[in-house]
């Protein structure tokens, strides 16, 4: 077990959960984070729910000064730090790129330059970066790795996969670590070099690194005033303020929905399994749910089933249809999801409910708009 551990990002949704299982085993634990105003509202404190048990430190992760005092005396590193959001990285370009990559950077060049008791290094990386996911050709069974579907296609609302080959339908497959990545967002690019940069200087400096593949994950914490986090928190902040939550495309396409329980459990199975080693490893459930499906049961949950989504027929540059994870080799070491959707949405519901949750959801889809990334 390591003893010293510093989470990145460790005041957000999935760093603290991290804290407090870091803590709940009898690690010390040092907190990095800059309190991003999107995230926290503008707090200058860590949030009331960060265990007061962790040692806290605000700074950025472009800051060398600041990472290098970060590092110090701790054995290994979490890395959870970075700004999320598919739609929002396809205009706010440089912002994604310098926090995500160049903060990354930063860290390992410090790991790699700097004196350091660093042995361990745990990446957060993201499903995003497979693009599409795998789809299996009906008439043969040959699995297929597709690109985005075509802007014509979208147009004419034929919202589901086809074979580039032969027009066919595509069935969804489970998606697993050896799959081509297609990067489709500025976001997901960001994340793909973060997870490459990490894995090449491992390798090449003997630091034991992983990156965990996080699939759609949700839990309590989930931030409901940020529009750009995941999709079940952004449901829950339309639906809180009685609001429809919206739903690009048809609602059929298919995400894997993971608890943060599950997905914590799964990293520090990852941080302390020497099997683990320089490679990238799924974190999900591997089962698929439409985003429909999911937004009928938070307002279910919420006692609101009246609020039926708002099925918009609209789709968003660089949205893929279905993806969801191959969790073989996380299997392999050792990990099993145990929580269901059902009792994951309704703990998230349960937390939702005592938490104000700020509306903007509306307003980031008209920026989106304005942008030219929504189209009919």
């Amino acid at each position: 077990m390591f003893n010293r551990v510093l989470v990145t990002g460790g005041a957000g949704f999935i760093g603290s959960h991290t804290v407090d299982a870091l803590l709940a085993r009898g690690s010390k634990v040092r907190v990095f984070d800059n309190l991003d105003p999107q995230v926290h509202g503008g707090a200058d404190t860590p949030p009331d729910y960060l265990s007061r048990e962790a040692e806290f430190v605000r700074g950025d992760m472009r800051d060398r000064a600041a990472v290098l005092r970060a590092v110090d005396g701790v054995d290994a590193v979490i890395h959870d730090a970075g700004v999320v959001g598919v739609g929002q990285s396809q205009y706010e370009i440089d912002r994604y790129i310098d926090v995500n990559v160049r903060g990354t950077a930063v860290l390992l060049d410090v790991l790699v330059n700097e004196r350091n008791s660093v042995e361990r290094l745990l990446v957060a990386s993201s499903m995003s970066i497979y693009g599409e996911g795998l789809y299996r050709r009906p008439s043969d069974g040959a699995l297929v790795t597709p690109r985005l579907r075509p802007d014509e296609q979208l147009e004419k609302k034929d919202y589901e996969m086809r074979c580039p080959t032969t027009g066919e339908r595509l069935e969804p497959a489970p998606t697993p670590e050896s799959k081509p990545l297609y990067c489709t967002s500025v976001y997901a690019q960001s994340k793909k070099d973060q997870e490459e940069y990490s894995l090449i200087v491992g390798r090449t400096h003997k630091l034991s690194t992983v990156a965990c593949r996080f699939f759609n994950v949700y839990g309590p914490r989930q931030s409901l005033n940020n529009p750009y986090t995941g999709v079940a928190a952004i449901f829950s902040s339309r639906i809180k303020n009685d609001a429809a939550p919206l739903i690009y495309e048809d609602g059929l396409q298919m995400r894997d929905f993971t608890s943060i329980h599950d997905l914590v459990r799964g990293k520090l199975l990852l941080l302390e399994n020497p099997k683990a080693e320089c490679e990238a490893i799924n974190l999900g459930t591997g089962r698929p749910t439409s985003i429909l499906d999911i937004a009928r049961t938070l307002a279910k949950l919420y006692g609101r089933p009246h609020l039926e989504p708002e099925v918009l027929n609209k789709f968003r540059s660089g949205d893929i249809r279905h993806c969801y994870g191959d969790l073989t080799r996380a299997n392999e070491l050792g990990f099993r999801h145990e929580i269901s959707l059902e009792d994951g949405l309704r703990e998230l519901v349960e937390w939702g409910e005592s938490v104000e949750a700020s509306d903007k959801v509306l307003q980031a889809h008209q920026e989106l708009v304005r942008k030219g990334l929504v189209r009919e």
